[in-house]
């Protein structure tokens, strides 16, 4: 991390992205520093945008930031691993989805989570190995770890699988979207 005055640089994981205008998006990112925040990238749509592939869902990226008065602004982008793996196997992207989603509800924004983005970090390179994993058995571990690191199951507690959902579903009051998704794959 270096700030300087208001433009700063930060190691982060893309969670979500969303079009606005006609060359915008609006991003989520989760950074180790500054934790979950919502960044606009101007022009990254435009078929010319040096940074477009690098502010990609599930990108781990260093990215630098102007600080705005609503979002801050992304300036540059640099990539530090895409998970191209990861990327070309559909149970594996609707897994690495459901991840990014679980800290995308969870998280509230903008306070600093390193055990959580090194828990997200480690669980996406594991989806990207090239080693046979069960995106579903991955996933539970993931979720139990995350509810335990932000305090919502004490350590030495679990729950059995078809519970953790519904758990996760009464705590943020909505229903998460991939879990259904990634059923139908299994």
């Amino acid at each position: 991390m270096t700030t300087l005055g208001r433009e700063y640089r930060t190691n982060a994981i893309i969670l979500k992205r969303r079009n606005i205008g006609e060359a915008d998006r609006v991003v989520t990112i989760f950074s180790k520093e500054y934790g979950k925040m919502k960044v606009i990238a101007k022009g990254i749509r435009r078929i010319g945008s040096r940074r477009s592939p690098h502010v990609e869902v599930f990108s781990h990226s260093i990215l630098m930031l102007h600080r705005g008065k609503t979002w801050d602004l992304v300036t540059e982008a640099t990539p530090l691993d895409a998970f191209s793996f990861l990327r070309i196997h559909l149970p594996r992207v609707t897994s690495a989805y459901y991840l990014c989603e679980l800290v995308d509800v969870l998280l509230p924004d903008r306070q600093e989570h390193r055990d959580v983005y090194t828990l997200l970090l480690s669980a996406l390179q594991t989806l990207n190995g090239t080693t046979e994993i069960d995106p579903v058995v991955a996933n539970e571990q993931y979720a139990l770890e995350l509810l335990r690191l932000l305090g919502y199951l004490a350590h030495d507690r679990s729950l059995p699988a078809s519970r953790i959902d519904p758990y996760i579903e009464q705590i943020i009051e909505k229903r998460l979207r991939t879990p259904k998704f990634l059923m139908q794959l299994a």
